[in-house]
């Protein structure tokens, strides 16, 4: 028997344990179903689970559990990302706390430091994914810095380098100077903030006046090339192809025409930095062999700064090209310098606040440095033709359709992907240099010796970068699997069925496996690609640590108190005031902390919150309601357990297996008969087993979770356990009746189990291990039991009509005694009016229900409805239930309390409309506490009008 009280916390622990220990979640590679496979977003090692890894892995865990159940090979590889840049950074930090650098260690003995933080620390997140639920085959885990691994990345390098696909080059990167490494796109946050405008007078050659140009950037004015106009721009139309004195520099620029100079904005007049802003390079390309830019210094490309974003200081060649006063300062001080200096030449026209975007590092949070840089490039030109044909042809399909745009809008204007980082951590690029910049590449220094004939005493240096994370991840979908290796599960597994993925990632990681995988397996990675949205706060906010409305999901499941809350969400923060307010914010919102929900009532909530492709707004009070349903689950769960005995429900005769028949035999040959509600039941089951299967083929999560919910709570629990009671408990049933609805509740209920398995593994798991020897079903877990299969075989329309004209009845037996105050248990005569022959059929048939659930006296069917006493009335279809009035209420009575009420009400309603109609209130209170009060107005103004309803009605009596 279950326990009285659901209690996650104890079973999920010790089920997770069972399961893995027994090696349940490995793929059967000699199965008879075909193979499906999905690879995990690989986490990072230094990461935790946050609500989008929650989000993220129930929907993946999803359809691993349901395909695994449907006799598939299935395999859900896990593994984690080496996360370069955000793992050396934790490192540093500790030696920091020590007084020192990873320069004191040296490179190989910090490295070591790592890989021992990552064996000490590193495993945070693959334990929390374990108390997610999450099926992974752990036995085959990856790490991207794995041996393994390690050789598939160097393979790919050396490979791609032989074809002329990767090359090393000076371009343009994000340059973190406090990393002192370039970074991706993806790890630059620009957010507006506030900032200044400076207008600079640059004098013209020709003596005639002088251009005014708008920076937020002045100090990069050292490394102007150019002042751009637009070319059809009639104020300065005249003035292409003169030359501008650079104020500070000594240098004559020229002013050339280009459609980047927008009219409307400034002055019209741009300065061109092709070194230290992108849109500037590209310009810069436009015209860089026009002689008046390609005789400057460098060719017009003049890097000003160091790594650490100083001006630099002149290289021998350049003859004072950067002026002495401005070296060694940092740019922002350099910019103070400079303003001053041009203001005191009166060539400073004027400074203005300015909202501006500002890019920032996610991990050093200072702003990113376009900057001009030697890195390694890949040529993704010839990789992204075959990736684009692949999703226009179907071979990839993105769910939903739309994303697909967003991919080729990328794929189809991609740049050359920059590939090398200037950290430690990470798969050291396979390139060797001799003294004189000779570039070798090889898997190794010796195959590069051997290749190129060198002697052991040949001087060669490796090149010091590691490649960007997205290198080694672009692989994930093959490297994982073995290869180069040519291994059982690369065969079994590759191409995988579906990549479950937030939209951010479609350039970084998505569009790049695609191209890899095309390029070294000669077939695309995964069929579909299913993107999800964002998981947002019950306002539609994004989640963020300084708006203090962070959730996570340990928390969600384990609960925790008030204080530990409070300190979660404010450690870290460098502003007390911001500190106090989300401390202030947290104690408001969650004065008891936040309960203990346990995971499947989360993961369930993540499911029914998954509309295709839209933000999900994550609300509190839905996973409380889900919590409800798992203990709706449990408590249905316990009464029949306590209502069917071993042995009394065969598997042998499937519920409902003949339509028309209603007397049927278990496998012990004793007969059983099949009520109409045994019959109903089991024709919803199989309705709604059809509906979640559609819906999981689609990747509908929302609609299979709905199916689920509104079997279980609404057929299940709120009808047919309480349509069994009479059966099972009254004296007009025989034993074949009692035999077939204990078959059909223990059937049906270990049939649900398994259908809601996929989205709640834990509590299905423990009541299955109670349910399945009373069905006659044999096996060791849930987890490995067939998927329910719906059987068109089960359809019966006659008991479904019979049963939904019973509810009907019943229910407009409960509505008439709410609306006249009468107490539920009350028996009442009810009379029935307009009755046709299938009704008085139905009413014979249904009587032991509508005595047992509507509370029914006596039911008496008129043939001429004048002949009813005044009575209330119900419809059921076409008939009419009468309930006669008399001695049941007190009519003046009941309209004096209800009169009461309504005056109530109206007072409440009136002080919300005051308080919502105070702009006060609505601008400052949180947008919570408005819209809980907006709520509570609905919720009053709905319960008024049915009291006025219910007064007219008395009062009509």
């Amino acid at each position: 028997m279950l326990e009285k009280t659901y209690d996650p916390h104890r079973l999920e622990a010790e089920c997770y344990q069972r399961w893995e220990r027994a090696g349940w979640f490995a793929p059967r590679l000699n199965g008879d179903g075909p193979a499906y496979c999905i690879m995990i977003p690989p986490p990072n090692v230094t990461g935790s689970l946050h609500m989008g890894h929650g989000f993220n892995n129930t929907l993946m865990d999803a359809l691993i559990r349901y395909h695994r159940m449907c006799g598939d090979k299935t395999l859900w590889q896990p593994g984690t990302d080496h996360a370069g840049i955000a793992t050396q950074m934790v490192v540093e930090r500790q030696l920091e706390a020590a007084g020192k650098t990873r320069h004191d260690l040296g490179r190989d003995a910090f490295i070591d430091r790592v890989w021992t933080w990552k064996a000490e620390s590193g495993g945070t997140i693959t334990r929390q994914l374990r108390r997610l639920g999450s099926s992974l085959d752990w036995q085959h885990e990856r790490f991207t810095m794995d041996a393994g691994l390690s050789a598939a990345v160097q393979e790919v390098f050396v490979r791609l380098f032989e074809e002329g696909l990767i090359y090393r080059g000076k371009r343009l990167v994000n340059w973190d100077p406090v990393l002192h490494t370039a970074v991706s796109d993806l790890e630059v946050m620009s957010e507006e903030e506030a900032g200044h405008m400076w207008d600079m007078r640059y004098p013209l050659t020709n003596g005639t006046g002088s251009l005014t140009v708008s920076t937020t950037r002045p100090e990069t004015m050292l490394g102007d090339c150019a002042v751009a106009v637009n070319p059809e721009d009639p104020r300065y139309k005249h003035l292409i192809g003169e030359l501008v004195e650079l104020p500070l520099t000594g240098r004559r620029i020229p002013i050339i025409a280009d459609e980047h100079a927008d009219p409307e904005f400034g002055t019209g007049c741009v300065k061109i930095t092709p070194a230290h802003d992108f849109n500037d390079h590209a310009v810069w390309l436009r015209h860089r062999d026009e002689n008046q830019i390609s005789e400057q210094p460098h060719g017009g490309l003049i890097n000003i700064f160091t790594p650490d974003a100083a001006v630099r200081a002149n290289e021998p060649d350049e003859d004072g090209l950067l002026p002495a006063a401005y070296v060694g300062l940092d740019r922002y001080e350099a910019r103070k310098r400079i303003v001053a200096d041009l203001e005191a030449l009166g060539l400073l026209a004027g400074i203005k606040d300015h909202k501006l975007m500002v890019p920032r590092g996610d991990r050093s949070n200072a702003v990113i440095e376009p900057y001009l840089t030697d890195q390694w490039y890949v040529k993704i030109g010839p990789l992204a033709e075959p990736a684009i044909e692949a999703v226009e042809t179907g071979r990839i399909r993105f769910v939903p359709d739309n994303w697909k745009n967003t991919y080729f809008e990328w794929m189809r204007n991609i740049q050359d992907w920059c590939i090398s980082r200037q950290i430690w951590w990470g798969h050291r690029i396979p390139a060797w240099y001799d003294d004189q910049g000779n570039i070798y590449v090889g898997r190794s220094e010796q195959e590069v010796r051997d290749q190129h004939g060198l002697p052991a005493d040949f001087p060669l240096e490796q090149d010091p970068d590691v490649l960007d994370t997205w290198f080694s991840s672009a692989l994930w979908p093959f490297s994982t699997l073995g290869w180069p290796e040519d291994t059982d599960r690369l065969r079994a597994f590759y191409p995988t069925s579906v990549l479950i993925t937030g939209f951010d990632i479609i350039f970084f990681w998505v569009a790049r496996m695609i191209m890899m995988g095309l390029k070294f397996m000669g077939d695309v990675p995964f069929r579909d690609v299913y993107i999800h949205g964002l998981v947002r706060d019950a306002q539609g906010n994004k989640m963020s640590k300084s708006k203090g409305n962070v959730l996570d999901p340990i928390d969600l499941i384990d609960g925790i108190e008030l204080e530990p809350l409070v300190e979660k969400r404010t450690r870290g923060m460098m502003q007390p005031q911001l500190a106090e307010k989300i401390a202030k914010q947290t104690r408001k919102e969650f004065p008891d902390g936040i309960p203990a929900f346990g995971t499947d009532a989360l993961r369930f909530t993540f499911a029914a919150l998954a509309t295709t492709g839209r933000d999900i707004k994550f609300d509190l009070g839905r996973i409380e309601g889900y919590r409800n349903f798992c203990n709706k689950l449990w408590n249905a769960s316990r009464y029949v357990l306590m209502n069917v005995t071993v042995g009394a429900a065969s598997a042998a005769t499937p519920v409902g297996a003949a339509s028309a028949a209603t007397t049927a035999r278990d496998d012990a040959g004793t007969n059983i008969d099949l009520s109409a509600a045994d019959r109903w039941i089991t024709a919803e089951l199989h309705r709604t087993i059809a509906a979640v299967r559609t819906a999981l083929d689609g990747y509908r999560f929302d609609l299979a979770a709905q199916a689920i919910y509104e079997f279980t709570w609404n057929q299940f629990c709120d009808w047919y356990l309480e349509l069994a009671k009479p059966v099972l408990t009254g004296a007009h049933a025989s034993d074949a009746a009692k035999r077939g609805t204990r078959q059909t509740l223990v059937q049906t209920l270990e049939t649900l189990l398994r259908l809601a398995h996929p989205f709640m593994p834990f509590i299905t798991e423990e009541i299955w291990q109670k349910v399945a020897p009373l069905a006659g079903v044999t096996g060791d877990t849930i987890m490995l039991a067939p998927y329910p299969v719906a059987d068109p075989g089960t359809a019966d329309p006659d008991a479904v009509a019979e049963m939904q004209w019973v509810q009907q009845f019943i229910l407009g037996v409960r509505r008439i005694k709410g609306e006249m105050n009468i107490p539920p248990g009350k028996p009442l005569p009810v009379l029935i009016a307009n009755a046709s022959a299938q009704d008085r059929q139905w009413i014979d048939l249904a009587r032991p229900y509508l005595d047992f659930l509507a509370r029914t006296e006596s039911i008496t069917v008129l043939d001429d409805e004048a002949a009813a006493p005044e009575s209330a009335m119900a419809l059921v279809g076409d008939m009419k239930l009468l309930i006669p009035m008399a001695g049941l209420i007190d009519k003046d009575a009941e309209l004096k309390r209800l009169e009461k009420e309504i005056t109530r009400l109206r007072a409440d309603i009136a002080r919300i409309e005051g308080k919502l109609g105070n702009p006060s209130f609505v601008d400052k209170a949180p947008a919570a506490v408005v819209a809980k009060e907006r709520e509570r107005l609905a919720d009053q103004g709905a319960a008024l009008a049915q009291l006025v309803a219910q007064q007219t009605k008395i009062a009509s009596l």
